[in-house]
């Protein structure tokens, strides 16, 4: 087959810039291949090398004596005691899941399930945090039907349960939905594997399943913006096997047992040369392969598209060559296929062949560790205009409002559809703050969150970024959960755009703050950049993903409501309106700045809380929709009606921070103002549990029919 002359218009097909082409001329000292164009276009893109974020990125807090490996592998690993390790990582899919909703957000799960594995740890929960367009909009009820779909269809068949998440809906992802998926595992802290490769001439082992043609250009495809000929991408959307994936899972954690196994990589965005790279470079080393040795399901597959195929399921190794037979004994046994497909080698080169021809030879440190670093320029976002006058709202009439609209409404049409009680760990399924799943044979528990209000973001980067791992902290807190860490989906606009830079270089400065405060270090993450469509960015998103540790049953804070139980609020209130969910979706505002994050005072109030949990029944944060929405939400899972004695609009529907509402009983609601007043931490009475209405101020209605309107109206939305 004859490859193409490298045009200026293909040079920029693969995501290269005219700088970036000059540079690589000058690196090679002469004009690349195709297949070594489609490499460093895979390499250098944004999705793999970070290279507008990257400055940035290294900012972050991400140690800690709880941190066992932080960035820069396939997933963080954080020490939880007796010899145990949680590993866990949130990935975004959401380029994918746009042009083909299934398998997009599918493999989506699949990747970021391999990440784990790939590191010696047996994935015990999934969650997934997903923004869609308008409901009106008509693509976002086929995304949302395909998305959730395919999220639960790979989970459901892998067997690995889904604990947490959040879904929201807004105009700004009309053209450009996100889907980011979570997964953590769980491993022996002395037996955690990493994919540096070493030692000279070590067998490269090709693991998984064949090679085809699904996902060629799919990480280049994903540092791109969308535009009118958004269909014509979907040939690189990758196509996932989950069963497929329980075998390599199964397959790999016996292989490691085995000691054969010296480094190991997943073989996600840009396929063989990603991993390849990845493993030389970190260890030092070149790697030469031979692509006729490379298992494929397809006839005359090209040197390019066997390097840049992004087909699912596989991984790639470097191994102790004396337990060759025994490691494809293993690989045999779960009728996958293992094939060495090359070596480690001396030189620093990148040395690609293809029935004894060269199709690549290159550099190998220049793809990876020396690829392009931008520092691009940036501008603040500007202070929010101040919030102009919200009036006095009935109170029920703005609860009804709030629990009418999918972002508020019940999400049970969601995670109904996975499987979170599969392995039988599950203590606390999605729909309730933060899912807790327990550590099998121990007494221990982690709990799993999912946070960000990109509305917040937008109006003030810093602050957003604060609140976003604030709130993600206060729902591991309201369960009794001490939070341990955080792994970051960094998800904006165009960065070439200085106030989209703005928008990502204030949120990095928000969550620094808040991750050092907070003692949650980022130990893992992704970036997505470019997620815009025809010149119109998403709301700025960067997605926390936390991981607390529950250390014992007595510390776990229950949802135990009934009737006659107080409600009291930790935190002080000022009714702060500004970029509210209240202004939103009532008044059709997006006015005002975000809430103010006292980081002092999230630390306070969450240690009040961790440490006084015997006083406690029931415990969630105020968040969106302020007083009014945590107090329904409570009462209504509980089935008992709520009476709060405010009428006042921001007293119950203010958004200020750090702040929980408790439930518990009269004798234990003493004690818990005592000890609030020893510890300096604000608490007031706001109400109590009781009867079958939900009763704020002057304003009443029956549970049962806020109960309703709770429950069906997210599936109304997007049916």
């Amino acid at each position: 087959m004859t490859e193409p002359a490298l045009t200026p218009d293909l040079i920029a097909a693969h995501g290269l810039s005219p700088d970036e082409y000059d540079s690589i001329l000058e690196i090679i000292g002469r004009a690349p291949t195709f297949t070594e164009l489609g490499i460093f276009s895979a390499m250098w893109n944004e999705h793999c090398s970070y290279k507008s974020s990257k400055k940035w990125l290294r900012t972050l807090p991400t140690t800690g004596p709880q941190v066992i490996c932080g960035p820069g592998e396939n997933a963080g690993v954080v020490d939880i005691g007796d010899g145990q390790a949680v590993v866990f990582k949130m990935e975004s899919h959401n380029h994918p899941s746009y042009i083909e909703p299934y398998q997009g957000a599918a493999t989506g799960v699949g990747g970021i399930l391999r990440d784990v594995f790939t590191m010696g740890a047996r994935p015990i929960a999934a969650m997934n945090s997903l923004s869609f367009g308008e409901p009106s909009h008509p693509k976002t009820p086929q995304l949302v039907n395909g998305v959730v779909a395919g999220v639960g269809g790979y989970g459901n068949c892998f067997g690995v349960p889904t604990v947490g998440g959040e879904v929201r809906f807004h105009a700004a992802y009309n053209g450009n939905c996100l889907v980011n998926a979570f997964a953590a595992g769980l491993a022996d802290a002395d037996k955690i594997f990493y994919s540096a490769a070493s030692g000279l001439g070590m067998p490269v082992v090709y693991l998984g399943a064949k090679t085809g043609r699904d996902g060629v250009g799919g990480a280049t495809m994903a540092s791109a913006e969308f535009d009118e000929n958004i269909e014509e991408k979907r040939p690189t959307v990758q196509v996932g096997d989950p069963f497929t994936e329980k075998r390599l899972m199964e397959a790999t954690l016996e292989l490691m047992a085995t000691g054969a196994v010296i480094s190991i990589q997943d073989m996600g965005a840009a396929g063989l040369t990603c991993s390849a790279v990845e493993m030389g470079d970190k260890g030092g080393l070149g790697i030469k392969l031979n692509l006729e040795d490379v298992p494929v399901r397809e006839e005359h597959m090209t040197a390019y598209e066997m390097m840049l195929s992004e087909s699912q399921e596989r991984m790639l190794m470097v191994l102790k060559p004396e337990l060759e037979a025994e490691a494809k004994a293993v690989f045999d046994k779960w009728d996958l296929d293992f094939a060495i497909v090359g070596e480690t080698i001396a030189e620093d080169r990148f040395l690609i062949m293809l029935n004894g021809e060269i199709k690549a030879d290159l550099p190998l440190s220049k793809l990876a560790s020396t690829a392009p670093e931008y520092d691009r320029p940036w501008e603040p976002t500007p202070a929010a205009a101040p919030l102009e006058d919200v009036p006095q709202i009935d109170p029920i009439d703005g609860l009804r409002a709030l629990i009418s609209t999918p972002n508020y409404g019940a999400k049970s049409w969601v995670y109904e559809q996975y499987d979170s009680m599969v392995m039988g760990d599950t203590v606390r399924i999605p729909g309730a703050g933060a899912g807790i799943v327990r550590v099998h044979g121990t007494g221990k528990m982690l709990a799993f969150t999912s946070d960000v209000t990109p509305r917040y973001v937008r109006a003030n980067p810093v602050e957003g970024g604060k609140q976003a791992v604030a709130e993600a902290y206060r729902n591991l807190t309201a369960v009794g959960a001490t939070p341990l860490a955080t792994t970051d989906n960094m998800n904006f606009g165009n960065p070439e755009k200085p106030s989209i830079m703005g928008q990502f270089v204030g949120a990095i400065q928000g969550i620094s703050a808040a991750v050092e405060a907070l003692d949650m270090p980022i130990v893992s993450g992704n970036v997505s950049l470019y997620n815009e469509t025809d010149g119109a960015a998403i709301l700025p998103t960067p997605t926390i993903g936390a991981v607390g540790l529950i250390p014992n049953e007595a510390a776990l804070i229950a949802r135990d409501v009934r009737e006659g139980h107080v409600l009291l609020q930790v935190g002080q209130a000022e009714g702060h309106l500004g970029q509210s969910a209240l202004l939103a979706e009532v008044f059709n505002r997006e006015d005002g700045d975000a809430p103010a994050v006292d980081l002092a005072a999230e630390k306070a109030n969450g240690d009040f809380i961790r440490a006084n949990a015997e006083w406690i029944d029931a415990c969630t944060d105020i968040a969106d929709g302020g007083l009014a929405l945590a107090a329904f939400e409570m009462a209504e899972t509980a089935g008992v009606g709520v009476l709060l004695d405010s009428a006042d609009t921001p007293t119950l529907f203010g958004e200020d921070q750090a702040r929980y509402l408790i439930a518990t009983s009269f004798d234990k609601a003493e004690a818990l103002m005592i000890a609030a007043g020893q510890a300096g931490v604000t608490i007031t009475s706001v109400g109590r549990f009781t009867g079958d209405t939900v009763k704020i101020g002057g304003s009443e209605a029956p549970l049962a029919e806020l109960s309703q309107v709770f429950r069906t109206s997210f599936a109304a939305s997007v049916a």
